[in-house]
């Protein structure tokens, strides 16, 4: 349970182990303590597990999001604890490419691990508490059968959670046997009408404003969703919900922002409009959760959008910058159109390199600073795949940016493949990493210095970040004076 001091770029560093400082260090730095009430319910919460309780609450039962460390006071007295993460087992793409270059623990994992094994959950277990899991990382427990038996976990909920939580839950009061699985497809899952609006604040007061999206890469889960879009009225509500509990800065929730409203995978100005302007209408800043990098040029070349949203979101003087996540994934032309081939539409495939030049600079000019994340190992990958994206790197150097390259996880259609943590990394993904590593020194820096956590407050955790940042090219030069020994290594 936390905010990630109130930034959620920081969250990544969640996913690792301590890198040149102490654990502790670390920890507050990536994942501080969240302020509770005196019962132990956080002042914020993960959005996801918000959903699931205002779906309980609204269908009459005593639920609460507890904070772990506060387990304790209510174990005795519950039916049913109810577990969601992000990542369970550090299988996720940030964690096992920090767990497979470091080999050590990353803190989420270590985290995780101390909670199940906490002797007042295996204590109530045995009295016929149930235990279930559910979350966008909820595959990874069959990746460890190990641990569901070890655990206790009676059902996995694998799915879009709002109306199955209800039935299960019922279920559980009426002492009905559970299912060990229960799988959400798209005929299953909830319309608009049917996802109840939060109860309590989210964590950096992110609010969805879709479900779905229309791009079907093969390798990403979302697309096996249908597409949904809340109006603005529904959004509004979730608004008021943080902004009564004082939260002031927000992100905006989809799996593409620029899709709200769209007509297939043609982004429209007018949805688009009137949703920044009541989202700042309620909050001081904002970011968005992610953002494809064809819809960012389409909209700019097609609208002026990009620019007409950036005014929009800049014009009160609160924020100087938006972040976002995008999704990368390839510098070559001929991996992308085997695995997503509508990634770069309505431009060409063979395209897809320029786009992504073309959307780094629009988002430069704008002062959008990009998370873009690069997948690694791809089953389809070939070395020359690889000298591609090393090729893409370099000509992103101009633009202000985090590159972030991560292992293949097998997740969407790629679910039955093996994964990529069981190959050992060739001198071309080496050769990557070390590009990427030096462009995100250059521009870590420069936005730590003009643009990051700006403000007495966070002089703490800038000034810690700056040390990271040090330390860590230390340990770069040493490893690239030695390159054969640490390979071998």
């Amino acid at each position: 349970m936390t905010n990630h001091h109130g930034k959620e770029f920081l969250g990544f560093l969640a996913t690792g182990p301590a890198v040149g400082i102490p654990e502790s260090v670390w920890k507050w730095l990536a994942c501080p303590k969240m302020k509770t009430d005196d019962l132990g319910r956080p002042v914020q919460a993960p959005y996801g597990m918000r959903k699931i309780e205002a779906a309980l609450i609204d269908a009459g039962f005593k639920a609460a999001i507890i904070d772990p460390d506060h387990l304790n006071k209510h174990l005795p007295y519950a039916k049913a604890l109810m577990f969601s993460h992000h990542d369970y087992f550090a299988f996720g793409p940030p964690s096992s490419t920090w767990w497979g270059i470091t080999r050590k623990e990353p803190v989420n994992y270590k985290s995780f691990m101390e909670l199940v094994n906490r002797p007042e959950i295996k204590k109530e277990k045995e009295r016929g508490m149930k235990i279930l899991a559910g979350g966008p990382s909820v595959w990874q427990w069959l990746w460890r059968e190990d641990m569901i038996e070890k655990v206790g976990v009676d059902t996995l909920v694998d799915g879009e959670g709002e109306k199955a939580v209800v039935k299960l839950a019922q279920m559980i009061l009426d002492g009905e046997p559970l299912p060990k699985y229960v799988y959400i497809g798209a005929d299953e899952a909830p319309s608009v009408d049917e996802i109840p609006e939060i109860k309590g604040a989210s964590v950096n007061g992110l609010i969805e404003i879709m479900r779905g999206c229309a791009r079907s890469c093969r390798f990403c889960s979302v697309t096996l969703r249908p597409t949904r879009y809340y109006p603005l009225e529904k959004i509004e509500k979730e608004l008021m919900v943080n902004v009564r509990n004082g939260v002031k800065h927000g992100v905006v929730h989809s799996d593409d922002v620029l899709f709200y409203g769209a007509i297939g995978i043609y982004p429209r100005p007018e949805p688009l409009i009137k949703l920044h302007k009541l989202v700042k209408k309620y909050y001081k800043t904002i970011a968005w959760s992610h953002a494809s990098l064809a819809a960012i040029r389409y909209s700019e070349e097609k609208y002026g959008l990009i620019s007409k949203l950036m005014e929009i979101v800049f014009e009160d003087g609160n924020q100087s910058y938006l972040g976002v996540e995008v999704g990368i994934e390839t510098g070559s032309a001929r991996l992308a159109k085997e695995i997503m081939p509508a990634k770069s539409a309505p431009y060409k495939v063979e395209e897809y390199p320029e786009t992504v030049e073309q959307a780094f600079k629009i988002m430069h000019e704008n002062k959008i600073i990009p998370a873009g994340t690069m997948i690694v190992g791809l089953p389809e990958e070939t070395e020359d795949d690889v000298y591609k994206t090393i090729e893409l790197v370099d000509n992103l150097r101009p633009y202000r940016s985090i590159l972030v390259p991560m292992f293949f996880v097998p997740m969407g259609y790629f679910k039955n493949k093996d994964w990529f943590t069981r190959i050992k990394l060739t001198e071309a993904h080496i050769e990557l990493y070390r590009k990427v590593f030096w462009h995100d020194v250059y521009w870590g820096e420069e936005i730590i210095d003009h643009f990051y956590m700006k403000g007495p407050l966070y002089y703490p955790v800038r000034m810690t970040l700056k040390l990271f940042l040090r330390v860590a090219k230390r340990m770069m030069k040493k490893i690239e004076s030695n390159l054969e020994y640490y390979l071998k290594k």
